[in-house]
């Protein structure tokens, strides 16, 4: 892996997908995992001009950027809390061993190890984790449980694990493209909603500019499965040399459009149903999404109420020069700017 440019470090396991189903070979996928992301937004008294630094105000749980303690030089979520209000992070990623049984990237002990210390200093700040089941690489449990029963049942020896109040499914690659994956997916969600009164379910998925494949979602609502939130990717979709803020707010309409032809959603329901997972800086397709697309971004979700905001990655919200890395975004910025923009959404 180089650590700069398009390498495998930049993104590490998610990847935007295009709603035509042309998966994009992913540049970092041989060597590492993936995330199905499902997240939860809190609220921050925070004004949109705030001052970034030292917030007083918590931000709100809709707010969890992605936090990866297999790649990247992990940051302490402490630091990040102390320097911009936000506590929710979104902990990546959920795969399977081989078998239908969940771990952390597939290898590390759901409790007891680097991972439970990092829940265990998130909750201790005031905050919580929402796991992230899938991504675009590794072994998905998606598809190596063979049913939706068992699936259900690995999804809620995570929740048990942890008393969870939000989880995340980022579905991609492969697991999205297969129709059997799919729908096996959404009868396991039923049955998690089913199970367990006031969890948040989460879905991220990939998009093109114009807006997200509707394949899940019409399999999810013709099946009487609704969460909460539809979370989309705007990245790695060919925004090279265009602005970037621009194109995110495009293809959140293009979900917006969906979630209303699907459920039938008057255009404030559909929105409160949506959320956005941006990149921070450089992403793999060298498109750059600067600290102001992230402004064009919150003022976007402020406007129609989102139900989640959120990034990959903090270990990426550093700054560095020469391209984006595994521990930084490749552009000119403060330590932690992404998340303290992000971290003024109040709902």
């Amino acid at each position: 892996m180089n650590a700069l440019g398009r390498s495998p470090t930049i993104r590490c396991c998610r990847k935007a997908v295009t709603p035509l189903m042309t998966f994009k070979s992913p540049t970092r996928a041989a060597a590492l995992r993936g995330g199905l992301a499902v997240a939860l937004v809190a609220l921050s008294a925070a004004t949109l001009n705030a001052s970034p630094a030292g917030a007083a105000e918590p931000a709100p749980m809709a707010v969890a950027p992605y936090l990866y303690n297999g790649w990247g030089d992990p940051p302490n979520p402490s630091t990040i809390t102390n320097a911009t209000g936000v506590k929710w992070f979104t902990l990546a990623f959920i795969l399977s061993n081989g078998t239908c049984n969940p771990q952390w990237d597939g290898s590390r002990p759901l409790t007891g190890g680097v991972d439970q210390q990092t829940i265990n200093t998130v909750r201790g700040n005031g905050g919580d984790i929402i796991p992230s089941f899938g991504g675009y690489s590794g072994n998905k449990l998606e598809s190596s449980c063979s049913s939706a029963d068992a699936l259900a049942g690995a999804y809620q020896k995570v929740i048990d694990a942890y008393g969870l109040k939000a989880i995340d499914i980022d579905i991609e690659a492969d697991a999205y493209s297969d129709p059997t994956v799919q729908q096996r997916t959404v009868d396991a969600l039923k049955t998690i909603k089913a199970d367990n009164a006031g969890l948040k379910v989460y879905i991220t998925m990939g998009t093109d500019q114009s807006g997200p494949d509707t394949s899940l979602i019409n399999r999810a609502a013709s099946s009487g499965l609704s969460v909460d939130a539809w979370a989309i990717m705007p990245f790695d979709f060919g925004g090279a040399g265009q602005n970037m803020g621009t194109l995110t707010t495009q293809a959140a309409e293009g979900l917006k459009n969906a979630l209303k032809n699907a459920y039938g959603y008057s255009d404030d329901q559909a929105y409160r149903d949506m959320g956005i997972s941006s990149m921070n800086g450089i992403t793999d397709n060298n498109e750059t999404v600067t600290v102001d697309d992230f402004r064009t971004i919150l003022a976007y979700a402020q406007q129609h109420h989102l139900a989640r905001l959120t990034f990959w990655s903090a270990n990426r919200d550093r700054p560095c020069t020469g391209g984006g890395a595994a521990s930084c975004s490749g552009v000119d910025q403060k330590d932690w700017e992404y998340t303290s923009v992000f971290a003024q959404y109040t709902g």
